[in-house]
């Protein structure tokens, strides 16, 4: 999926369109439901989300964030929007287009509960009882669940662009806004983007930074030399593609999808011929394996991704400051 130029160029050079785009812009992001007060729950609440479009989504910090307070022997439930919830995610009983790909993963590492509005959700996920914290998989700027910690995820390659909101860039407020939210940033990628990142916006950057970085998780599959047809869709299928590349495979096509195309049943038959006249194998990203139909998913690997945080003093920072400790409980 090809996201516009602009978006991208340098923040110290915004471009012609972006410059006449951005008094609307900021008018539409100010619009939006950043506001109010919101339904205040009896435990803490972690909100993790991403600040700029394209990239990577909030879904890999989330598992890391879930699983650092699982290590704490915390039960931390994780909260998602969307569906006529609020809804209780039952990973065999569920599927992507009922409940969302990214909180049908989730599901599989803590409890997931999916619902139209974030304060419905959290009330279902409370009345069941055992959490001790909630995270929520977005929902950064929505006020109606006040939030204890808000996490901002951005990708390190792409930073945030050229500073400007949508259409005229990828941010859906004005950055000054959206830090002014966040009491922890998480930038995603390799090193040489990290140090970059850092360069371009560290006069912006007041809040603890916890840099990580996608590492593919080890699954007894030999990738070094493996024909493959890979496809994705998502925000940026550049990354799975590369990361193959990475591991010594060789795919003999990289398709890029569009996030909301449908895997239908003409274009899973075009892959699969083609994989066959290419004596390859298929493969997808983890998040795009699970919106396809089960019969087809077994004729496909998938490549799963995990966020290696190698710093996480920030976040123990953060937990105990809103009560959570070692050993369970609230304190």
């Amino acid at each position: 999926m090809s996201l516009p130029a602009h978006w991208f160029t340098p923040p110290d050079r915004p471009g012609l369109r972006a410059r006449l785009l951005t008094p609307w812009a900021h008018w539409r992001a100010r619009g939006g439901r950043v506001g109010g007060e919101g339904w205040r729950a009896p435990v803490p609440v972690i909100s993790v989300d991403a600040l700029a479009a394209g990239g990577v989504g909030p879904l890999p910090a989330v598992l890391a964030i879930v699983g650092h307070v699982q290590g704490l022997d915390l039960q931390p439930v994780i909260l998602a929007r969307g569906g006529s919830g609020p809804l209780r995610i039952e990973p065999r009983r569920h599927g992507a287009a009922e409940v969302g790909a990214a909180a049908l993963l989730a599901a599989d590492f803590a409890p997931t509960w999916v619902a139209p509005d974030w304060a419905s959700g959290a009330r279902a996920a409370l009345a069941e009882g055992g959490a001790d914290c909630l995270v929520m998989m977005g929902g950064l700027r929505d006020p109606a669940l006040v939030k204890d910690v808000s996490i901002g995820v951005v990708d390190a390659v792409r930073g945030f662009g050229n500073g400007r909101c949508r259409p005229a860039g990828p941010l859906a407020e004005p950055l000054v806004m959206a830090l002014a939210r966040v009491d922890l940033l998480i930038p995603i990628g390799p090193r040489s983007a990290q140090e970059r990142f850092a360069e371009l916006w560290r006069a912006r950057l007041d809040m603890p930074r916890m840099p990580g970085d996608l590492q593919p998780l080890p699954t007894g599959m030999e990738w070094a030399g493996a024909r493959l047809l890979a496809f994705a869709g998502g925000e940026d299928p550049e990354l799975f593609f590369a990361t193959l590349r990475g591991l010594g495979a060789e795919p003999v096509r990289c398709e890029a999808l569009a996030t909301e195309e449908a895997y239908g049943a003409g274009l899973l038959a075009r892959l699969e011929r083609e994989a066959y006249l290419r004596a390859a194998q298929l493969v997808t990203t983890e998040e795009d394996a699970v919106r396809l139909p089960e019969a087809f998913r077994r004729k496909v690997l998938s490549l799963p991704m995990r966020l290696n945080l190698p710093d996480k003093a920030p976040l123990d920072a953060a937990l105990t400051r809103v009560g959570l400790r070692q050993g369970g409980g609230v304190s």
